[in-house]
């Protein structure tokens, strides 16, 4: 399943640059012996992201079936609100993300000098950074193992966690060069799309809640020439939230959240204007 693997892949790289950058920069300024302190705070930021995750799996399973749909709603909702800030804010800081991490190290060595200070500030940064990657991830996996379960979903997310371990341990090497701006502009404008789905099956799930009893009248039928039991048509599902009989209100959603959403995305980038001496 390309969806999950391509936003895991997105999302561990995100995680993976950060702390590359920082582990980089202190071991190009004769500080690769506060390395570790990065490590740890990787560890607490995974370990915080399952503690959710399993947390808000558990809920789900308490909840009888009305409530488990409205639940479903709520979080495609909220996988869809964290996908969008999630393209939107690469797309923004990606070209100083670099200045402003080197910044922040040399702040905490420079603000507490090199102790349990220093060591607490380098944890922090790369907790905050992870914790955030895995936080949004933990979201978007529920909401898609939620419209795709079977194995096939947890498989492709977790090949995307590693290969962007891998991408990032070759960018902290030196030797990978990617071109990154390129990257996250095809990959944001896949995920627009992925969330496009989900929104629409957010309206689904709210309708089956009995909370959205609006614009319900088939918009078409498609059960015949691509049911969602053919391969191409559970591809379809899984990737963009496709259903062969959605109703009005779906087709509107989808094409209402894509009409906000694109325009704001594809405008060119503002330029930076050089800095006055």
């Amino acid at each position: 399943m390309l969806a999950p693997l391509l936003i895991m892949l997105r999302e561990g790289l995100e995680a993976a640059l950060v702390v590359a950058i920082i582990a980089t920069y202190l071991k190009r300024t004769g500080r690769a012996a506060w390395i570790g302190a990065i490590w740890v705070g990787v560890l607490f930021a995974i370990a915080l992201s399952l503690f959710v995750g399993a947390g808000l799996q558990a809920l789900h399973a308490e909840f009888p079936q009305r409530a488990q749909e409205g639940f479903e709603a709520a979080v495609a909702l909220i996988a869809v609100g964290v996908l969008v800030w999630m393209v939107f804010w690469m797309r923004n800081a990606a070209r100083s993300i670099r200045a402003t991490l080197e910044t922040n190290v040399d702040a905490a060595f420079a603000a507490q000098g090199p102790g349990q200070g220093t060591v607490w500030a380098l944890i922090a940064m790369s907790f905050l950074a992870v914790a955030r990657e895995g936080l949004e991830s933990v979201f978007f996996l529920l909401a898609i193992f939620q419209q795709a379960p079977g194995p096939e979903a947890p498989l492709a997310a977790l090949m995307g966690i590693l290969v962007s371990i891998l991408l990032g341990w070759g960018i902290y090497a030196g030797g990978l060069r990617l071109n990154l701006r390129l990257f996250f502009r095809a990959s944001g404008l896949f995920i627009l799309f992925v969330a496009a789905g989900l929104f629409s099956a957010a309206l689904r799930s709210l309708h089956e809640a009995g909370l959205w009893n609006l614009l319900l009248s088939p918009a078409w039928d498609l059960s015949q020439s691509l049911p969602l039991s053919s391969v191409t048509g559970a591809v379809l599902s899984a990737l963009f939230g496709y259903h062969e009989s959605p109703s009005v209100g779906e087709v509107l959603a989808w094409a209402l959240f894509l009409a906000c959403t694109l325009p704001l995305f594809l405008r060119p980038a503002p330029i930076a204007k050089p800095q006055e001496a």
